[in-house]
């Protein structure tokens, strides 16, 4: 079956994906900082530490709803519609992708735990070396924490990979489950998100944050949709009130947690919830609005487009850091962002995107096609 071409890069998916990867990077310099006890924000206001530093759990939810949405359209796109999907190519190139870099990491870490470097020495308490490999690429760290404890830091970030994965594992069961049913099932996927985070986890701090359920809701929002906004198009106000309500429920979920802590949206589940609608709707607004992002906002683009590749090898960068100086702390945060983004990008360019296109069958270019990114 031939596959068509995907559609041009969307700058509001990668701002999205940009904020998201940022969050991720002060939130784990924070907890460094935090777990050598340094009270470097003594001083700050509650809602400005919890904003900046503490804002990464929000983040990876928005990274889930960006999947969601970014793999069912760009499938649709690829195979006219969800009921074509070819699993056999679906697997290859979502292999193609994710594979390679996830692999070399993986061959890195055993070296490191080998060599008994700090930081990166798998506790046998957690099972050792074996069990966190099998973990990986058996889509489980975020179970094998659950039960045994966390990993260190360049494993623990794989959780949200083991989420995401089993994502594509069952992605190509949308051939058979269709119309209807399959509006049914992601909408159960959304309504068992908050239980998962709060009933399910059974006062679990890991699966609290980590489980399956409570990632796929916003996998299964940002699905709806890319179904939902198939063959249709709004009109630039439903588009423009569309963008206003994301911008605002994600500033609400960003900039004023100690609100939704308040309300007891946390304590329900439902903050979560927000963060993932708040990126649905932005996601609408940039998918049929052909927005383009302001030359000020290129770097957060570019962190976007980079984010799979900073994601994996950021902590090394964090550790690497945190190992040389703590102080000043602000040049600690730019140092790693910056660092983080520089080596996402080499990595990109030289090793994950040239091995994709090989693994798709492609000719490796200087310049890859973005669009491979999907």
């Amino acid at each position: 079956m031939s596959i068509r071409p995907s559609a041009s890069r969307l700058d509001g998916v990668d701002v999205l994906r940009g904020i998201a990867i940022l969050t991720v990077l002060l939130n784990h310099v924070n907890m460094r900082l935090f777990l050598a006890d340094i009270p470097y924000t003594v001083g700050l206001p509650h809602q400005l530490v919890a904003t900046l530093f503490w804002s990464g759990q929000r983040g990876v939810q928005i990274f889930f709803a960006v999947s969601g949405f970014l793999i069912t359209s760009t499938s649709i796109r690829r195979w006219g519609a969800l009921s074509q999907v070819a699993a056999p190519a679906f697997y290859r190139l979502r292999f193609a992708r994710i594979a390679p870099l996830l692999g070399l990491l993986l061959l890195v870490l055993s070296l490191l735990h080998f060599a008994g470097v700090k930081h990166y020495v798998v506790s046998e308490d957690t099972g050792g070396l074996g069990r966190a490999l099998l973990a990986a690429l058996t889509f489980n760290i975020n179970w094998l924490e659950a039960t045994r404890g966390y990993l260190p830091g360049n494993w623990d970030i794989l959780w949200s990979l083991s989420v995401e994965e089993m994502f594509y594992l069952f992605f190509p069961l949308t051939r058979w489950v269709r119309g209807k049913l399959l509006l049914a099932v992601l909408g159960v996927f959304i309504v068992l998100g908050p239980v998962a985070r709060t009933v399910f986890s059974a006062g679990n701090e890991v699966w609290h944050e980590y489980s399956y359920l409570g990632g796929m809701d916003a996998i299964a929002f940002g699905c709806l949709t890319a179904i939902l906004l198939d063959g249709r198009a709004l009109t630039r106000r439903t588009l423009r009130w569309s963008a206003a309500a994301g911008v605002t429920l994600l500033t609400f979920s960003l900039g004023f947690s100690s609100l939704s802590a308040a309300v007891r949206l946390e304590a329900i589940g439902l903050d979560m919830t927000v963060v993932a609608v708040g990126t649905c709707l932005v996601i609408t607004a940039a998918a049929q609005s052909g927005w383009t992002a302001p030359r000020f906002l290129q770097p957060l683009t570019r962190l976007g487009q980079r984010s799979y590749e900073i994601y994996l090898t950021h902590m090394f960068v964090v550790f690497a850091l945190f190992g040389w100086f703590r102080s000043p702390v602000v040049l600690l945060f730019a140092a790693t962002i910056l660092l983080s983004a520089l080596l996402g990008e080499a990595v990109a360019r030289l090793y994950s995107e040239p091995m994709n296109q090989r693994l798709r069958g492609q000719k490796p270019t200087l310049t890859p096609d973005p669009n491979g990114l999907y």
